[in-house]
């Protein structure tokens, strides 16, 4: 776009019409505010928040094409989004949803066998995209310098990650296994465009796993998400690439394709894969869904069983019209009609399944459980925290708290802090310094990565920046 002014003029507009539609009683939101709090300890064992202080607002009567008309095909991260696309969440915070399932780590550091090693890795791989699935809200972008921590006792790992760019927007993460036995590293820049029905986030980045009991490390990236019916029809969500695991010691390599979605939904959510040597002789074959659960078999078993079921298939090929045709943005993409569960082979081993959603998820944004405690303030909790912990974002948690108003303010004010904070680098002609980790490369790659500097935990918080 050429002009920015005028698309401020847009979302201060469409600011206005968001927080007209939504009600502002105080008086319910203190209400709300009750349920889901933290239950005491019970035996030394910390109980996280079950709900969030206020239900989620309806976006129903809000147009977002006002917005993004003049957006497309540009990059979305460079453009400020009203709050009615966000979730109570930063984008710190989404990539922390990546250890949900960190039991398939703490397994894959027990398998003696780098097959069985892999196995596990790969179900991990896919089970930290899984909370994407009907989470059609959008993360708040990190301010630069922004951090998140995350400490599970019970899960048995720490986790520190900080907004290192603005522009780009880089992400970088640093988690380790409280027992010593793993650590898990990155930095993603996450890509967003706009494609008129769609926006299509690709998560650009190396993710690394290390075993340290067995001195392994993995790397892989994540595939694309994509949102469809941004601008009218309803919501949905598809994840489609092919990503590639490597274990950098033996050479073991598993390729998993995440399939697009194809005519009638055929292929929505389906994941297949196979785990090879380092001589490409095929070990192992992976099949299941991202949404729900991944299974394993051996090739040979494998292909036995699909040549029966093409000697039984019978289906009609039918040809299809071409409706390429229709109007970019008046015409919505048909949902998917979820096919059957996953048809589980016999003789096939259970890699993965995904946790059970709590039954008010839908009124919180979709959250899974892990989710909905991701943004708890404890008691206490702002004495050890840095300033620049993204549970301290008063505009993330106005809108946890119901108080849309509040949010949209305190949102616009964070971000003209940033404008000027950065023109007074300009003027001063300094560099910015991040504080937890430092540019280099991927000590197995070889490609740029941002690696974690140490001594987080010592929490020497001294010169953390005033971001807030």
């Amino acid at each position: 776009m050429n002009g920015e002014e005028e698309f401020f003029d847009a979302v201060t507009e469409a600011h206005q019409k968001v927080t007209g539609m939504i009600d502002l009683d105080t008086s319910k939101n203190n209400r709300i505010g009750k349920i889901g709090e933290r239950p005491s300890q019970e035996n030394g064992i910390q109980k996280h928040r079950t709900s969030l202080p206020a239900p989620m607002f309806s976006r129903s009567d809000f147009s977002v094409w006002t917005i993004l008309k003049k957006c497309v095909g540009l990059e979305l991260s460079k453009i400020t989004m009203p709050i009615a696309f966000n979730e109570p969440l930063s984008f710190l915070q989404r990539i922390t949803e990546y250890m949900e399932h960190v039991y398939l780590i703490h397994r894959a550091s027990c398998q003696p066998q780098p097959l069985e090693r892999m196995q596990s890795v790969a179900a991990f791989a896919v089970s930290a995209v899984a909370s994407q699935w009907e989470r059609t809200g959008k993360p708040f972008n990190p301010l630069l310098g922004e951090t998140y921590e995350l400490i599970r006792e019970d899960l048995g790992f720490r986790f520190i990650s900080e907004q290192v760019s603005h522009h780009p927007p880089i992400s970088a993460f640093h988690s380790e296994g409280l027992n010593h036995d793993f650590l898990f590293h990155g930095s993603i820049y996450p890509k967003l465009k706009f494609w008129g029905k769609s926006v299509e986030a690709e998560p650009r980045g190396t993710i690394t796993l290390e075993l340290l009991k067995h001195n392994e490390a993995y790397t892989w990236t994540n595939p694309t998400c994509c949102v469809h019916n941004v601008i009218i029809g309803k919501l949905w969500i598809e994840q489609y690439g092919t990503v590639e695991i490597l274990n950098h010691r033996t050479g073991h390599k598993c390729v998993l394709h995440f399939k697009p979605c194809g005519l009638f939904g055929k292929e929505l959510h389906k994941v297949e894969g196979h785990i090879q040597d380092k001589n490409k002789k095929k070990l192992f074959v992976i099949y299941g869904k991202w949404t729900e659960c991944l299974w394993g078999i051996d090739p040979v078993s494998y292909e036995s069983f699909k040549k029966q079921e093409r000697r039984g298939d019978h289906l009609r090929k039918a040809k299809l019209d071409d409706s390429s045709g229709k109007a970019d943005s008046d015409v919505a993409d048909d949902v998917p009609v979820a096919q059957e569960t996953v048809q589980v082979i016999p003789g096939s081993k259970l890699l993965w399944r995904i946790n059970t959603r709590p039954p008010n998820s839908a009124q919180m944004y979709n959250f899974t459980s892990f989710t909905v405690s991701l943004n708890e303030l404890e008691t206490g909790m702002e004495k050890t925290l840095p300033p620049t912990d993204c549970r301290l974002r008063p505009d993330i948690r106005g809108m946890e708290n119901g108080n849309m108003d509040l949010a949209s303010q305190e949102k616009e004010r964070l971000e003209e802090k940033q404008r000027e904070a950065r023109r007074e680098r300009a003027r001063e002609e300094a560099e910015w310094q991040t504080r937890w980790f430092y540019p280099g490369n991927n000590p197995y790659t070889g490609t740029p990565d941002w690696l974690y500097a140490g001594d987080y935990f010592e929490r020497n918080f001294s010169d953390c920046p005033d971001i807030y």
